[in-house]
């Protein structure tokens, strides 16, 4: 019985062992990443995007002296020309100031005159008698045309500054445009630099639109082949107005993952488009002619090259969520990302960031970047 005790001990310490031995399985971590799907340049024509106008210049103006306002001439709603005045401080002190500056330039100009007058006497003296004056007494006389001279050039700055601060008594319009606000009334005393009128430049309309990551890529083409684009306004919805892209932001927003677009129009001349205004934009490119444009623009952050003649993308199984590594070629570095002329098709998904901690085979979890996204 003993015996059996003993073996039974032996061979249940062995299972424990041999229990212990085994390697407890590791638990593959799924990695989040950044990714988008490579859209269909058709993608663009069927979509619309919100924006509100405003105007290509806004400037509140201000005075670069301080003074009392005499004169205010225009309201909220005027439209100025470049270079009417919109409002004037009191000019009389800085006239008295100018005189004065003037008056010192005269006087130093009458002491010069005299320096030089004594200076020549004495130099014609010294010529036909060494011995009737010194030399010092030339040099000193020198010396005094010279710092007259100086003084005068000094003066000269002080002239020009009391005349720019009397012009600076008016405020004119730097460019066509249209008074949106007035910050003081007529009679009150301002201080330099305080705002005074506000002035729009409406002759052309911008709007600023948000375009989602998928589709940013599509924005190059559209910039270079002109006024692709059409804005219908909330205000006017039976005016379609031609746009062109003036600006690709660089940046996407981190909420979002939106790219600002700005677009540019001319000011229609049966309507008046105010800044403010909300509207759609939405591609007037034919969808056959999309489909020509057979470029595909990722970002950047989407490419790697871990070797110096190679470079690839991370491209990821829609259905295991899986990557896999693919070798692709680059063409132009544009301003909405790179140009990639071969190795990925439309529909594809990419990752965009955390490209040099992937694997192969690695399982990951897709961040979205829109809500549809996120509900598929």
């Amino acid at each position: 019985m003993k015996h059996f005790v003993t073996c039974m001990s032996l061979f249940l310490t062995s299972l424990i062992v041999l229990s212990c031995q085994e390697e407890i399985p590791v638990k593959e971590v799924i990695r989040s990443v950044r990714a988008i799907q490579v859209s269909d340049p058709v993608d663009f024509t069927t979509r619309q995007f919100p924006g509100q106008a405003k105007a290509t210049q806004e400037v509140d103006l201000s005075f670069r002296v301080a003074g009392p306002l005499v004169t205010f001439p225009v309201d909220v709603g005027d439209e100025v020309k470049k270079g009417d005045v919109v409002a004037r401080v009191d000019p009389r002190d800085f006239q008295v100031d100018l005189r004065n500056a003037e008056g010192q330039i005269a006087k130093a100009e009458a002491v010069l005159a005299r320096a030089k007058t004594d200076y020549e006497r004495f130099v014609r003296i010294k010529k036909r008698d060494a011995g009737a004056v010194s030399q010092a007494l030339i040099d000193r006389n020198f010396q005094q045309v010279e710092s007259s001279k100086a003084e005068i050039r000094s003066l000269e700055a002080s002239v020009d500054a009391a005349r720019d601060r009397l012009n600076y008594t008016h405020l004119k319009a730097p460019f066509d445009g249209i008074v949106t606000a007035t910050y003081v009334e007529n009679y009150e005393d301002v201080k330099a630099r305080q705002p005074i009128v506000r002035l729009n430049d409406n002759s052309e309309i911008e709007m600023i639109v948000n375009i989602p990551e998928s589709l940013i890529s599509h924005a190059d083409y559209l910039k270079t082949a002109g006024k692709v684009l059409t804005v219908r306004f909330d205000s006017f919805p039976d005016h379609k107005i031609e746009a062109r892209i003036k600006e690709i932001g660089k940046e996407a927003s981190k909420t979002t993952r939106t790219y600002p677009l700005t677009l540019i129009m001319d000011q229609p001349e049966d309507i008046k488009i105010l800044p403010g205004m909300a509207g759609n934009a939405s591609s007037n490119v034919p969808t056959e002619g999309m489909q020509g444009q057979l470029q595909v623009v990722i970002p950047e952050t989407a490419v790697f090259s871990p070797d110096e003649n190679n470079t690839y993308v991370w491209v990821i199984d829609d259905e295991v969520k899986k990557v896999s590594k693919r070798e692709v070629k680059t063409g132009k570095l544009l301003d909405s990302g790179i140009e990639i002329l071969e190795g990925i098709q439309p529909g594809e998904w990419i990752a965009t960031a955390g490209v040099h901690y992937l694997k192969e085979g690695q399982q990951v979890r897709i961040l979205s970047s829109s809500a549809a996204e996120v509900a598929k």
